[in-house]
């Protein structure tokens, strides 16, 4: 299910897919991709120069993923626009759930800005009824 959020006149969607191809149950592995998409309806250019992703399985693991950019990208995104990209990551439950956050420069004032990247949720679609 897509999930959306917006802060500070940048709105998040995400949504997730179970990647039955690339995952093996009984290894304890399953992939999830998840599409994300960058819509600035703001009114100022902003860069996006980081991610912190906060990583849960079912059992309340958590790992955090951090780092320059996106797919190995700063994008400038102007008021109006959207960027979007395709990213994954592998749990070894067949539920857990994702969110964080985008530290973005605004460029009219310099100002760098927190975007939260809402919750989602990973489930493998052979344990849902």
């Amino acid at each position: 299910m897509r999930q959306t959020q917006i802060t500070q006149g940048i709105e998040i969607s995400i949504q997730p897919a179970y990647q039955e191809q690339y995952s093996n149950p009984t290894q304890e592995k399953y992939v999830y991709a998840y599409h994300v998409t960058i819509r600035n309806a703001g009114q100022a250019t902003v860069q996006l120069l980081r991610r912190h992703w906060f990583i849960y399985d079912s059992g309340n693991q958590l790992r955090e993923v951090e780092g320059e950019g996106v797919i190995g990208q700063t994008p400038v995104i102007r008021p109006g626009e959207s960027f979007e990209y395709n990213s994954w990551t592998e749990m070894q439950t067949t539920i857990g759930k994702m969110y964080g956050y985008y530290t973005m420069l605004r460029k009219a004032d310099g100002a760098m800005i927190e975007v939260e990247i809402p919750e989602f949720h990973l489930v493998a679609p052979f344990i849902q009824n």
